[in-house]
Order: structure tokens, then sequence, then C-alpha cells
């Protein structure tokens, strides 16, 4: 039997060093979960009214250059992804509003992807304005990410017996 082909086994003290870590992650994640409070009636972290926004203005501003005629690279832009980017965010902009947790993991990957683009977008900027742009974006971005990543813990979080006498 090739040696690749055996299971190694970890040493004892690499599982007690292992476990050990896992026990202190947690330890800290039960930390954060503690300080944070979950969300009072009708309350709505800053961070989400904001990405609903940005969602409700590039819909608006995507249908309006779309009507308005603006050619995209030198070629009209299809009826067809119109329809589909302005569904998309109808429904982000519905669901952040509502403040549903798909949809602030939905504008998360979405915002994930547009900072990815920013960055590498920064390599080959061809003028001092695209690359005020493309850095833009990238700490605009960058910072509303950071910023959902707190309210989407808000909104999942159980409510705590304590918050509703019986």
């Amino acid at each position: 039997m090739g040696r690749r082909s055996r299971k190694r086994s970890v040493a004892p003290e690499t599982k007690a060093a292992m476990s050990d870590r896992y026990a202190r992650s947690r330890a800290k994640d039960d930390v954060v979960r503690q300080g944070l409070e979950p969300l009072a009636k009708g309350e709505r972290p800053g961070a989400v009214t904001v990405a609903a926004a940005v969602a409700a203005f590039l819909a608006l501003a995507n249908g309006a250059l779309y009507v308005a005629g603006v050619d995209i690279r030198g070629t009209d832009p299809g009826v067809f992804g119109l329809l589909l980017f302005e569904t998309l965010m109808g429904a982000m902009v519905y669901g952040l509003w509502r403040m549903r947790y798909w949809a602030v993991l939905g504008f998360q990957a979405l915002l994930g992807v547009t900072i990815l683009i920013a960055g590498l977008s920064l390599a080959v900027a061809s003028n001092l304005l695209a690359f005020a742009l493309c850095l833009t974006i990238l700490a605009l971005g960058t910072w509303l990410f950071w910023k959902l990543i707190k309210a989407m813990a808000r909104i999942q979080m159980p409510e705590r017996p304590s918050a509703h006498p019986r």
C-alpha cells in the first residue's frame, strides 16, 4: 500500500491543541454575541437603510439611462438584461426595506463582487478620473460591506426570553 493511500493519524497533542483553539474561538464568539442587542420593534440599522437607498438609486439610474438611450461601449443594452437587473434590484430594495436576512446577504454578495471588480480595475485605470472612481467605489463599498455584517448579525438574532414578559 502506498504512503498516500493510508490515512495519517493526528497526534493526540495536536488534537488537544486544535480543541483548545476551537474552544477559545467559541468563547470569543460568545462574548461578541452577548454584546449584540436584538433589533427593537421598528428599529432599522442605518447600514441597511443606506443599502436599500443604494439599490434603489442603481435601479432608477439604470432605467433612466436606458430610457435616455445611453449606449454601453457603442452598443444598445438589451431589454432582457435591463429587466433582469431591475427585477433583482427591486427585490433587493423590498427585502432590505423589510430587513430580510436574504436581502442583506444577497446585497453583500453583489457588493463583494463590485468591490473585487473595483479593486482589480485599479490596475488598469488609464487616467486619474478612472483611478479616483475605482478608489471611491472600493472605499465606500468596503465601508458598507463592513457595516452590513453587524446589521446581519442583529437581524438574525433570536429574541431574548427576558425581552417579552409572559
